[in-house]
């Protein structure tokens, strides 16, 4: 074999993948298993290794890696939350704290990773690509704000959870006559709010895009409107980003005296056996991340748009700016009425 042959073949070997690793960063959304399950399986039958890191970049950090076989990923694809559970990791901000990471996965031969979570999990791929491990990230959170996609793993059970829970709220409104404001998840993005607001036909949503927007005395004065038209409860949808749902409440009653109650659904809507989309679309993007780096394109997020699974580098995909959906906000003012 000739120098530059053998350089090629050398050259070769650096470049492939012999080892891949999967993590589940930041909040836990349902169908996180079913990716990790895809991940696991299809690097296998490419005679692969596998790794799974525990408890995310902070697990990394701490070395907290298993090897994973088939059977380890077995009867996980109908469980909520991860097995490989997760954790925040304000050291994965760091320079040091990066380096350090890179470090372990050549220590332990990972030579790409897939890393399931939010645009901060994507931020730590982003610099461990930087450092020369290979990446590809797929967007699993439940707030559905990650801006170069338009489905988020675990989005699709946690708005059904969270509707059929105010469909109970409703019914027990109504027997009351009560206004009630229900508190969703979503952070500083209020997609979970503006779901439940259409599906539920709640009367109002506030969201945090519109925050500055929101007017109490023209929402109170609607409240005494429709007393009045003879509605038997009335349904608030707050989103996290907005809060003081409590105390709203308590100004809503005494402006109106019309009963008043508070209902934060808060971590339940992280919970629960995935649906059948999430499911679905989550074994699909996982089995897609490793297919993508066995042909050797990484440092790469895994998305959904218009009726497609495509992949954007990862710099793009951070870049990338998501708005709420002002078409869907005025359906819901229209259905309202």
């Amino acid at each position: 074999m000739g120098e530059l042959e053998n350089k090629q073949v050398l050259d070769e070997m650096e470049d492939s993948i012999r080892t891949v690793g999967v993590l589940t960063s930041g909040g836990d959304a349902p169908g996180m298993n079913a990716a990790i399950r895809a991940v696991v399986r299809t690097a296998l039958s490419h005679g692969l290794k596998v790794r799974g890191i525990r408890k995310g970049y902070h697990g990394l950090l701490k070395e907290e890696i298993i090897d994973l076989s088939a059977r380890d990923v077995s009867d996980t694809i109908q469980r909520g939350g991860t097995i490989l559970q997760t954790a925040r990791c304000k050291s994965m901000r760091t320079t040091e704290g990066q380096q350090k990471a890179a470090a372990i996965c050549k220590k332990y031969g990972i030579d790409a990773l897939v890393v399931i979570g939010g645009d901060g999990s994507f931020a730590g791929a982003q610099q461990l690509a930087n450092y020369g491990v290979k990446t590809i990230g797929l967007p699993g959170t439940i707030d559905l704000d990650i801006a170069c996609t338009e489905y988020t793993i675990g989005f699709d059970t946690a708005v059904n959870t969270a509707m059929e829970a105010i469909d109970k709220v409703r019914d027990t409104s109504t027997s009351h006559e009560r206004c009630s404001i229900i508190e969703v998840m979503g952070r500083d993005a209020g997609y979970l709010a503006l779901w439940c607001g259409i599906a539920n036909g709640a009367e109002r949503i506030l969201l945090p895009e519109e925050k500055e927007n929101f007017d109490e005395v023209a929402l109170i004065q609607d409240i005494m409107a429709n007393k009045r038209r003879g509605k038997k409860n009335y349904i608030i949808i707050n989103a996290e980003g907005v809060g003081d749902t409590i105390n709203l409440a308590k100004r809503i009653e005494e402006a109106t005296g019309i009963e008043t109650r508070a209902t934060i659904l808060g971590h339940m809507q992280r919970g629960g056996s995935p649906t059948c989309k999430d499911r679905v679309y989550a074994s699909t993007m996982g089995a897609m991340a490793v297919e993508m780096l066995i042909a050797g394109k990484y440092n790469r997020v895994v998305g959904y748009k218009e009726g497609e699974f495509v992949d954007y580098d990862i710099n793009e995909a951070l870049s990338m700016k998501k708005k709420i959906s002002n078409h869907q906000y005025e359906i819901s003012k229209v259905l309202a009425l």
